[in-house]
């Protein structure tokens, strides 16, 4: 887990950026509290662990993932999925896991940045796992003074490309990362102290993601980039990293 400090920042992309998506207005100022996150994505030998623990809600598959490795992000595991794991992890540690608010995932990929890419102005396939290559009228292998590169076609271990500014790796690619978060079609009335952003009754069906992943163009890994899906969709691109909130002092 690495220690992001709290901080303010704009959340969201600026009307400039270049192929932004509309849902990412209005950019607003947003005040996050410190918390710590996962370095990686959760992998499938931390879910298989988990998988041991006792049953908070519901029960889930052991080994779900389609591109196998210990060291590979889980993925195959819808939204419900990663809440029983989080809860289950709390049960066992005394700590509070949880998933990240979309305002939180943002913030600590950023990483203090305000370029489309914590990296900078453009991407690439040698510290990004995304589409690099494929190339049609509507699909765009590269971003800004990009380049076309590799396009793996799969997960790579986590880890093995590089960090972000406070130490996070592959927050652009490899796999979209659930969130806490109800979607909403941009950010009217969005909170701004860094919380998720949830209905009431919590039985939205329509979560939201972060990141891209590998099967994603560009613009589709970007900091400010988001994703709509189902909360019961479990497929090969979605996986998830774990927040820890600290114990509040008295």
């Amino acid at each position: 887990m690495m220690s992001i400090p709290g901080g303010t920042f704009q959340m969201g992309s600026p009307e400039d950026e270049l192929d932004r998506y509309g849902d990412e207005s209005p950019q607003h100022e947003v005040t996050v509290q410190p918390f710590f996150m996962g370095r990686y994505a959760v992998t499938q030998a931390q879910w298989r662990v988990v998988a041991g623990y006792p049953q908070i809600d519901r029960e889930f598959d052991p080994d779900p993932a389609s591109f196998k490795g210990d060291n590979r992000p889980v993925e195959q595991v819808d939204w419900d999925d990663a809440q029983e794991f989080c809860q289950r992890l709390s049960a066992k540690t005394g700590k509070r896991y949880r998933l990240a608010s979309e305002a939180e995932w943002e913030y600590a990929c950023r990483a203090g940045t305000v370029t489309p890419f914590h990296f900078g102005e453009t991407i690439d396939a040698e510290i990004a796992n995304y589409d690099a290559k494929t190339e049609d009228e509507t699909w765009k292998p590269v971003y800004g003074e990009g380049r076309k590169g590799e396009y793996r076609e799969q997960t790579v271990d986590v880890g093995s490309l590089p960090a972000n500014l406070w130490g996070l790796h592959e927050t652009h690619g490899n796999v979209w990362e659930w969130c806490e978060d109800d979607w909403h079609d941009g950010y009217k009335d969005a909170p701004t102290e860094g919380r998720a952003w949830t209905e009431e009754n919590r039985t939205e069906t329509r979560k939201l993601l972060r990141g891209g992943s590998w099967y994603a163009i560009p613009r589709g890994c970007r900091s400010a980039v988001r994703c709509i899906n189902l909360r019961d969709v479990r497929v090969g691109l979605i996986g998830f990293r774990v927040v820890c909130v600290p114990p509040r002092a008295l």
